[in-house]
């Protein structure tokens, strides 16, 4: 038996054993030999001498603000989960799900597959000695670097389809050596002295030189290398330690090498002659051909790491069917050997970088490239800080970025882009926009955005909650807004107070609409609530409503109330009105409301009972606030709700009506004093607005309404505490008889308006 589970073992660890085990060299030679490439031999004397040492360093440092952000993001998520063949498109997509990781994955391979052209168009331009030399031997025109760079690139190509990566690996030590070889002689170079300027300017440059983004766009290929290494994640022995460590080293040493290389040019020749000659550098080192030799090296290494990354990428593209073309996906999956080498995705890969190797030029090629390039850090980092603010508790990466971090590469991406080229930066993220667009609609039910979306705003909702609560002091004078929480059993048949409760949560306010359901609780009973309260939602979308819906199962609705009342506030701040509703044409609803409304008074709730009528409030145009002698307390209150929901575009065309009723010797003075407290308030009723109404017994009342607000869309009222807890307290929901709908307000709090 131990024996059959030692041969299972042994060939599960075969199946999953990685292509060739390479360790972390590799990943940091792919990175840095693409990093240190062809902008740096044959661009950067261009950037010194258009934009001054001053401006090369800034491109290295901006430039770094995007890349080190993304390697530091990348790093992350490929010590998320197991890493497979497929490089940062599967570490992506095995993090973020195929949505995500299939759009950033068509725009990476795309870059990448660019790269190859690039650098091996650069790559022969390392022959420019020669061409020079074949020119004058035999009196001919110079000439096409093309003669050398689409020999190379099917060369490359039928390497890649013979040999494989192994081969690949090989010849990045022996390319790296060149390189760093070259490199050497141009720092220990001094040149002739009729190039050398008279001291180290910061600022020297060329008149009339090209602007800062442009010269940014040519150079930021330079520092696109550094995920380089990724392509190889399927060959790795530990990738989720040698993806980290070869990453970033390479980015780090890139950095350094860059700075000190335009410190050098900038100490070694005028802006003049570095602008003249873009082989400036051969001048300046101890061995001039060894500049050529290190472009070559450089660009050749390039694009030789570019073409092991790229067929991979896409692969895992098809592998994970992203491609719109089913035919297209089988076709590309398909491997070759146990080293599993991606011989169709090659094939296309090759064919690609041919096309722009045609095109055979190195400043448009670098602009297109650093587009697709910047697009995809971007988002990198945009899906990175998004995630650490999401909390998923299936993201636990072993290496960890900072969110700050994230953020600053993804603004950086986007300020450059737009710097670059706005008219490129709007067609790139286009693409991106339609590549994600297209994904979500042929691939239903994965993860994408929204998920990530969903994540944020939870845990965002959560801190908010948390810091409310800590914070949590009682109101100030002026400070009130409504938290209400509404309780009914009516809420799907009867939608007057949903209504009343969206209109007042609309911007100033927060509201919880509870539906209650009478019986006892069972898991078939909340899987009904649940359709019900679904419904609602669903209403509540339609008409823009602001508020949380949710259900309650008691046996009864003083149960019901007694549990809302002691929830905590879905806002983060305790809930201070309690919202309940009977019909006009329904008296026997008033004794239930009635109870729910005196043990909301009594846990110190204010209190906001909805008489609804058929009326359903009208053409929302007109609310009336009825305040008598005994109900003055209840006036601000009254007040602020009235203004609250004018405010709602329903009622946007609304006029406010005040009705004092005193029948005192201080009648004068207290409608005075309410009308001072509306203009100094601010609050949308004029003076003219403002009517004081004689009533000296309650029969008067209801005239005097019956007469004034009959058409009224909705009428305020106060209500004391007296009048809930007096046996005439029904009679008190059914006054005002001749309005339509009526709005019953108890304050338990002291509100001030000011």
């Amino acid at each position: 038996m131990k024996q059959q589970t030692r041969q299972v073992a042994a060939s599960a660890g075969t199946a999953s054993a990685p292509g060739y085990g390479f360790g972390t060299a590799p990943v940091f030679l792919a990175s840095i030999s693409t990093i240190l490439g062809a902008i740096l031999f044959l661009r950067f004397g261009y950037a010194v001498a258009h934009v001054g040492l001053w401006g090369s360093l800034m491109i290295i440092l901006i430039g770094h603000l995007v890349t080190i952000p993304t390697v530091l993001a990348v790093s992350e998520i490929a010590t998320n989960r197991r890493v497979a063949g497929g490089g940062a498109y599967y570490i992506i997509s095995r993090s973020f799900g195929t949505n995500i990781g299939g759009t950033i994955g068509i725009a990476l391979y795309v870059s990448q597959a660019i790269s190859v052209a690039f650098y091996l168009v650069a790559f022969a331009e390392a022959f420019e000695p020669v061409y020079e030399w074949v020119a004058a031997e035999y009196d001919m025109t110079d000439p096409d670097p093309r003669w050398v760079s689409l020999p190379c690139t099917l060369l490359l190509v039928v390497m890649m389809l013979t040999v494989g990566a192994k081969l690949g690996v090989g010849v990045l030590w022996v390319v790296s050596a060149v390189l760093g070889a070259a490199i050497a002689a141009f720092l220990l170079g001094q040149g002739p002295e009729s190039i050398r300027p008279e001291g180290l300017n910061l600022t020297a440059r060329i008149e009339g030189g090209d602007a800062f983004g442009i010269v940014f766009a040519t150079c930021f290929p330079a520092f696109t290398g550094m995920i380089a290494g990724l392509g190889l994640s399927g060959d790795l022995r530990n990738p989720q330690r040698s993806i980290p460590l070869g990453t970033i080293g390479a980015t780090l040493a890139g950095m350094v090498v860059y700075a000190l290389v335009a410190i050098k040019l900038a100490q070694s020749a005028t802006p003049e002659a570095l602008a003249g000659d873009q082989f400036i550098m051969a001048q300046i080192a101890l061995w001039g051909p060894a500049i050529y030799v290190g472009l070559g090296a450089a660009a050749f290494s390039s694009a030789l790491g570019s073409i092991l990354v790229a067929p991979r990428t896409l692969q895992a593209l098809a592998r994970d069917k992203v491609l719109p073309v089913p035919k297209l996906n089988r076709l590309l999956r398909k491997t070759r050997g146990r080293a599993r080498e991606p011989v169709a995705a090659i094939y296309v890969s090759g064919v690609i970088a041919v096309l722009f190797v045609i095109l055979g030029d190195v400043d448009f090629i670098a602009q297109i490239l650093s587009m697709f390039f910047m697009v995809t850090y971007g988002a990198l980092c945009t899906v990175s800080f998004l995630e650490y603010f999401a909390g998923n508790p299936s993201y636990r990466p072993t290496f960890h970025s900072r969110w700050y971090l994230s953020l600053l590469g993804a603004v950086m991406c986007g300020l450059m882009m737009i710097q670059m080229n706005i008219l490129y930066a709007f067609l790139a993220l286009s693409l991106m926009v339609a590549t994600y667009f297209g994904l979500i609609r042929s691939r239903k039910g994965e993860r994408d955005l929204t998920a990530i979306f969903q994540g944020t705003m939870f845990q965002l909702t959560r801190r908010l909650q948390i810091i409310l609560q800590k914070n949590r002091v009682e109101q100030t004078e002026g400070g009130w807004r409504p938290s209400i929480v509404a309780v009914t059993r009516f809420g799907e048949r009867r939608l007057g107070h949903f209504d009343l409760l969206r209109w007042i949560s609309h911007r100033h306010g927060f509201g919880h609409f509870i539906q209650f359901f009478q019986g006892d609780y069972t898991f078939a009973g909340e899987t009904r609530a649940r359709a019900h309260v679904n419904r609602l939602i669903e209403r509540s979308e339609i008409s823009g409503a602001g508020i949380f819906v949710d259900s309650l199962i008691c046996p009864s609705f003083d149960m019901a109330l007694a549990q809302t009342l002691q929830m905590p506030g879905i806002s983060g701040l305790p809930n201070n009105c309690v919202l309940l509703e009977f019909d006009k044409e329904h008296p026997e609803e008033v004794e239930e409301t009635l109870r729910g409304a005196r043990l909301a008074a009594e846990s110190n709730f204010n209190v906001l009972v909805l008489r609804s009528a058929k009326y359903r409030f009208g053409y929302r145009s007109s609310i009336h606030i009825w305040v008598t002698e005994d109900n003055l307390s209840n006036a601000p209150l009254m007040l602020m709700l009235a203004y609250i929901i004018v405010g709602h575009p329903e009622w946007r065309r609304a006029e406010i009506r005040f009705f004092a009723c005193l029948d005192s010797e201080h009648a004068e003075r207290e409608t005075h004093h309410l009308s001072d407290m509306m203009t100094v308030g601010r609050l949308p009723i004029s003076r003219q607005n403002v009517t004081s109404v004689c009533c000296a017994t309650q029969e008067d009342l209801e005239k005097e309404v019956a007469a004034l607000s009959s058409k009224a869309d909705l009428v305020i009222a106060g209500m004391t505490a007296d009048a809930l807890r007096s046996d005439q307290a029904k009679q008190s929901l059914r006054a005002f008889g001749g309005a339509n709908d009526v709005l019953f307000v108890h304050s338990s709090e002291a509100i001030v308006i000011e």
